[in-house]
């Protein structure tokens, strides 16, 4: 009996996907609630797993195809058994000795790995199935093939000597040549997205950047004093900065409600709630995931919800789910090094919160000079909703709440 392998249900927010990669090929066995197919979407991949045991019948949709919610991918015939080509074994023997060369591609095919991971390994040349997968299942992560590239980079090159040295004295010499190779490649969808978004936000949005400096003595003095107990009181989340900016942004929100806002046509929509959307890094471009209901999480809720958000974002894991919605996005361009930037607006939000480096400089404190933690904070806002002056005692309201945390606790 066939089976229908279908797309996934897409939500609303997600017009359509592309097949980015079938890990069987017609005629391969495959088990109940194995992975199948990725489907790429301009925000998450989905993986498509198998529903049943059987053997892979037609594909109907191949890859860098385009499909609709619930399209018909291929089918699955239930119960059925992979070919076993017996009966033509003693008539192939003669071509045994090609066996070899075959072997290690179609190991690769089979091998089972994340989609960051089969990326990941495809771009530095390692054969997947060579990696020993540490996942569930023994499926290979990104971490696997990060460990494997650091091993071939350590390895030892002697046995490539003398082949080397042969193939260059039998190769001519070049006066001047050099290595201009080029390698073309599709846009994923994620990152012609994210194109496409910041051009609309550049194009349909009048925004402005304001800037200011928040001294980071008190947040660090606490968060020094008190990370290892709030480590074993919250069952080993720890205690990073973002959730001490998190706290500062949704009090603010509270008091600046039109940074909270959003314009649909004529309309200003003003949320009863704070939504924080969190921008993290990916292998397959910036994601950003959504805190709901952030003004009434604790600092260990808001950590604990990023850490989860980070695995799932280097694992392919985020759903679409979590990462539409967002009423106000915070984005932590100082994990990299830089020390200021003005980032730009997600619509329909109205505002951007922008973190950076944190540098040691002099600073002039009651007359005196002293080296104090220092970081850069970018608000970046749509001018249409927001005016100037609630946009800078927005970024000032965050910065005195962040030079005295109490203010965090006592709501003052």
């Amino acid at each position: 009996m066939a089976i229908e392998i279908k797309a996934p249900t897409f939500p609303e927010s997600v017009a359509d996907g592309t097949v980015a990669t079938w890990h069987k090929k017609p005629g391969d066995a495959v088990k109940r609630d194995e992975l199948i197919v990725d489907i790429e979407t301009d925000k998450v991949v989905l993986e498509v797993l198998a529903t049943a045991d059987g053997v892979l019948g037609a594909i109907v949709k191949n890859e860098g195809d385009t499909v609709l919610s619930d399209e018909v991918l291929g089918s699955i015939e239930a119960g059925g058994a992979a070919a076993a080509p017996a009966a033509a074994a003693p008539a192939a023997a003669p071509a045994a000795s090609a066996a070899p060369a075959a072997a290690p591609a179609a190991a690769d095919e089979d091998a089972i790995g994340a989609p960051a991971a089969r990326k990941l390994a495809e771009e530095n040349g390692i054969a997947l199935a060579s990696i020993k997968g540490t996942g569930k299942d023994g499926r290979v992560t990104k971490e696997d093939v990060v460990a494997a590239i650091e091993a071939k980079k350590n390895a030892p090159q002697a046995a490539a000597k003398p082949a080397a040295a042969a193939a260059a004295a039998a190769a001519p010499v070049v006066q001047g040549a050099g290595d201009r190779t080029e390698k073309r490649v599709p846009m994923t969808r994620l990152r012609a997205k994210i194109a496409e978004r910041l051009v609309e936000a550049q194009s349909n949005m009048a925004m402005l950047t304001t800037f200011n400096e928040v001294d980071m003595t008190e947040v660090m003095a606490l968060r020094s004093k008190y990370k290892d107990l709030f480590e074993k009181s919250h069952n080993g989340v720890r205690l990073g900065f973002m959730s001490f900016f998190v706290k500062a942004a949704t009090e603010a929100l509270k008091r600046f409600p039109a940074v909270n806002a959003s314009i649909d046509g004529n309309d200003i929509v003003y949320h009863g709630f704070a939504d924080v959307g969190v921008a993290v890094s990916s292998d397959r471009g910036l994601v950003v995931p959504v805190l709901r209901n952030a003004e009434s999480m604790s600092l260990a809720e808001i950590e604990n919800g990023i850490a989860t958000f980070g695995k799932k974002a280097r694992d392919g894991k985020l759903a679409i789910e979590e990462m539409t919605g967002g009423t106000f996005t915070i984005t932590n361009g100082g994990t990299f090094g830089s020390m200021m930037s003005t980032p730009i607006v997600n619509p329909p939000q109205a505002a951007i919160l922008g973190m950076h480096n944190i540098i040691q400089r002099p600073m002039a404190v009651k007359g005196q000079v002293e080296i104090r933690p220092m970081m850069y904070l970018a608000l970046s806002y749509d001018h249409r909703l927001i005016d100037g002056k609630e946009a800078v005692t927005f970024l000032v309201t965050i910065k005195n709440l962040l030079e005295d945390p109490a203010r965090l606790l006592l709501d003052i």
